[in-house]
């Protein structure tokens, strides 16, 4: 934001501990009031929209992305040509095909991708991932040369193999052609692969650097579908839009920025997602008990972690043969051991995580402590270690590792970042000092190995490169507001006049609400960690808030302390579903006292 400035309602310090300032410029005001006269929107909507960058001639288009407008020209992709072609090929030959994918819910559902379009032309195929223990990340020459002999002629690598040159090398002298689709960060030179799509290679000039390996599998496939219209013009044609839930969840759970076509391949996802034709999904729903129209939250909170918990501590390969299989049976089982399995990570993170908060709590306690907290054990799982490195960086509010060592004292461990520090320089900074194994992530996440005898020299060397920052961060850090609302203002009419403006996620951020001088009428603590608020305007509206694992955090201790007061309550709005009914729900993320 340029310029002076602008404090919401004068919130210097809230309960969090941030200030409150206008999301919008001077300017985006204008280009508001300019969407909501031209567009009829409400002005809520349009300060939500004006916020974003959406100016009041974009405004139509934006409320209503679609696929055609908005998919790139999958050629303008580096490589994709020779990818799609060889691809063809080997449709049109009936040659084995081998995926080899990631063990997360991308890999998973980019596998699923490819596998379902070789099914529809009758292509024999079979997916393979990795063991996230035993094998790591990435393809390994060792399984390369096993898919090949079980008879693949083709091995395409989704969410990986940019990295892998030795492994595509292994691949290529076993006598195999390999595809690479993938969109993570270079790291050296690329492998010798019949094509590496990855929209970001240096010498990939497409902007679309911000998709996940899914949205790359699926302009290859549209690419490719082209191809075989011309070579098996007899051939049923493929309903590529149908496979668009399995691009949308992938760009949800892969936490890319919801920005041009990714915005497209959510809004039009979720609703094939709804109509529940892939069993897969359609069987992780119902064990997730979602018992409403699927949308962004359900992707990210309830599916994606199931599909995960099967590489963290299963088996990896269960997620991608949930999404490709079209059997109700092999779906419902598969769902349920993953459910399973999703209760014991929980059931591990909860007792994990409570250590290393212990850890850290001894860290900060008298004072400002380390600008990178670092947690580490014997007895932790190695798949989990990134869901605690990402709870401890908002408990925190700073960058945090976890690392979990094995008998022979080496530790696997992953980073989560704050906003505006760089976590992957950081580490691989540490790598050249010789103080980790091996490291590498972007700016928000990473992953190091590190021996346990270098752990204290590395604390030490976090500390010098990135204290200064942190703690400058810590001191400029505000909550970004879209505007005030009332409590009898918060309607069904306008969380559906919102959810046009979304879907809300990365790179398209959900708009935060004040419910100004409201009365807190009662605050208590409901099932693990959550509080239960209800509030009450000034004309006498009525509206009941949540505020999610609060209990035990700085802003539940407020809620607690101020019932009966005039507060303001800063949150978001969403759908609530209770027996058929659906009502409007207030989730709190800070208070003030008005």
């Amino acid at each position: 934001m340029t310029g002076e400035k602008r404090f919401f309602l004068d919130v210097r310090q809230s309960a969090t501990g941030v200030s409150w300032q206008h999301r919008l410029t001077e300017r985006q005001d204008m280009a508001a009031l300019a969407i909501a006269q031209g567009h009829g929107v409400p002005d809520i909507v349009a300060r939500v929209l004006a916020g974003r960058g959406v100016s009041a001639e974009q405004a139509e288009r934006f409320l209503d992305p679609t696929i055609r407008e908005l998919l790139p020209n999958p050629a303008s992709l580096t490589d994709m040509e020779k990818a799609a072609a060889r691809l063809a090929d080997a449709i049109v030959a009936r040659e084995k095909v081998a995926i080899f994918g990631d063990y997360d819910v991308d890999g998973a559902a980019s596998s699923a991708l490819i596998k379902r379009f070789l099914t529809h032309f009758s292509v024999p195929s079979e997916i393979y991932i990795p063991d996230r223990i035993f094998e790591g990340y990435g393809p390994n020459p060792e399984a390369m040369r096993e898919l090949i002999s079980r008879g693949a002629k083709l091995i395409v690598t989704v969410d990986c193999g940019t990295n892998s040159a030795t492994s595509i090398e292994a691949a290529r002298e076993a006598g195999a052609d390999v595809v690479v689709l993938d969109h993570h960060q270079v790291g050296g030179p690329l492998p010798a692969a019949n094509a590496v799509v990855n929209p970001n290679r240096e010498d990939d000039l497409s902007g679309q650097g911000h998709l996940c390996a899914a949205g790359v599998v699926f302009l290859c496939l549209v690419q490719t579908a082209k191809l075989l219209r011309e070579r098996l013009p007899n051939a049923e044609p493929i309903d590529l839009l149908s496979l668009l839930d399995l691009v949308a969840l992938a760009t949800v759970c892969d936490v890319v920025p919801l920005t041009g076509v990714n915005r497209a391949f959510v809004v039009k996802g979720l609703q094939v997602a709804r109509q529940q034709k892939n069993e897969g999904l359609a069987a992780l729903a119902r064990v997730s008990r979602i018992g409403e129209p699927i949308n962004t939250f359900h992707l990210s909170f309830l599916i994606g972690p199931r599909i995960n918990a099967g590489g963290r501590i299963g088996d990896a390969a269960l997620g991608s043969r949930l999404l490709a299989t079209d059997d109700p049976v092999e779906a419902a089982s598969i769902a349920e051991t993953l459910d399973r399995l999703n209760q014991e990570r929980q059931q591990m993170e909860q007792e994990m995580l409570a250590q290393a908060r212990a850890e850290a709590d001894a860290e900060l306690a008298g004072g400002n402590g380390p600008a990178v907290i670092v947690t580490a054990s014997n007895s932790w799982h190695p798949g989990i270690v990134g869901l605690i490195a990402s709870r401890l960086k908002d408990y925190a509010r700073r960058p945090a590792f976890a690392i979990a060592f094995n008998s022979t004292g080496i530790g696997t461990g992953s980073g989560r970042s704050v906003t505006g520090f760089d976590l992957g320089r950081l580490v691989r900074e540490a790598a050249d000092a010789g103080l980790i194994v091996k490291g590498g992530g972007h700016a928000m996440a990473a992953g190091i190995t590190v021996e346990r005898a270098k752990l204290g020299e590395l604390r030490a060397f976090f500390e010098e490169r990135a204290a200064a920052d942190v703690f400058r961060l810590q001191n400029e850090e505000s909550l970004a507001i879209d505007g005030a609302l009332a409590a009898e203002g918060a309607t069904i009419a306008l969380l559906d006049a919102l959810e046009k403006a979304g879907p809300f996620g990365a790179g398209h951020i959900a708009p935060v609400f004040v419910l100004p001088r409201h009365r807190l009428t009662d605050a208590r603590a409901i099932g693990t960690n959550h509080i239960r608020v209800d509030l009450q305007s000034q004309s006498g509206g009525n509206i009941q808030a949540i505020a999610f694992r609060a209990v035990d955090t700085a802003l539940g201790e407020f809620l607690f302390k101020n019932r009966g007061r005039t507060v303001h309550i800063a949150g978001s709005l969403s759908g609530n579903y209770w027996n058929g009914n659906r009502t409007v729900q207030f989730r709190i993320s800070d208070a003030a006292l008005a």
